[in-house]
């Protein structure tokens, strides 16, 4: 039998050596005397910090980043809310969830203001409803494309869905700072709420009759997307006007749920123009 490795014992020894190892490596000061907290959530990654100290309606608290990055910004005119603290590259990882991509910059802010479904309905055209759609990625990612062809909120419940992460954050590239998220209790009732209001609702089924292409979406639309593998869930299949499907010629017949939303978005805009 072999034996388990037994964890090396922590000893006042071990300390004093590790001591000696970092004896004499200066860490730099941060600016003002200030040290990173680094027991908070932080938005992380230059994009997604650049659009949030753009945004006005973003409460901050505290931007640590790189002497580099802290040059970049001031030759930009994009450090006018609040001086940063400087750190080294490897302290900014410290603060952040392991593999975090921070490219030397991090923000404490609080989560925006999300609005409720009166106020994400009012003056809306385009909608997008995630029907428990759970990966930050994927919802990061779906903001990103929603930005950029003009779907103007992104409904999800409550439950099973993502926080205002810095994962998430950071998968939408700013557009967090663009794209209204709104939270239901529930979808269904979300939906008959968006057909009270003249919305068509089209949720995507790959193994629908119609392409999305041939349903007409001149009016109001909210645009319903399952959750990977599992699809949109039978109440709210029955709840939607149509099921539609992307054209698919390839030998794979599906795409992954953000960029399956980045083609439906597409023709969405396509039409409208």
């Amino acid at each position: 039998m072999t034996k388990r490795k037994q964890p090396r014992p922590h000893s006042a020894a071990n300390s004093q050596e590790k001591t000696k190892k970092n004896r004499g490596k200066r860490r730099p000061a941060p600016s003002d005397g200030q040290k990173p907290d680094t027991g908070s959530a932080y938005l992380y990654g230059l994009h997604a910090v650049t659009e949030a100290l753009a945004n006005e309606k973003r409460k901050i608290s505290q931007l640590v980043c790189t002497s580099s990055v802290a040059k970049e910004l001031e030759v930009g005119g994009q450090i006018t809310r609040i001086n940063p603290i400087l750190a080294e590259t490897g302290e900014i990882s410290d603060m952040l969830p392991p593999g975090a991509v921070h490219q030397g910059i991090a923000l404490k802010t609080n989560p925006l203001h999300e609005p409720d479904l009166d106020q994400v309905m009012e003056g809306a055209t385009r909608l997008a409803l995630l029907d428990q759609v759970t990966d930050p990625h994927n919802v990061g990612a779906i903001l990103r494309s929603a930005a950029v062809f003009g779907i103007s909120g992104l409904v999800m419940t409550d439950r099973n869905s993502p926080p205002q992460s810095g994962v998430l954050a950071k998968s939408a590239s700013g557009a967090l700072e663009h794209v209204s998220i709104c939270r239901v209790s529930n979808l269904s009732r979300a939906i008959e709420s968006l057909i009270k209001q003249g919305f068509t609702i089209i949720g995507l089924d790959g193994d629908s009759d119609h392409e999305l292409s041939t349903i007409d979406t001149s009016g109001k639309v909210a645009l319903v997307l399952g959750a990977e593998g599992a699809g949109l869930r039978r109440l709210t299949r029955e709840k939607c006007d149509w099921l539609a499907k992307l054209p698919a010629s390839g030998p794979m017949r599906s795409l992954n749920v953000s960029n399956a939303a980045a083609v439906a978005f597409y023709e969405l805009a396509r039409k409208e123009s």
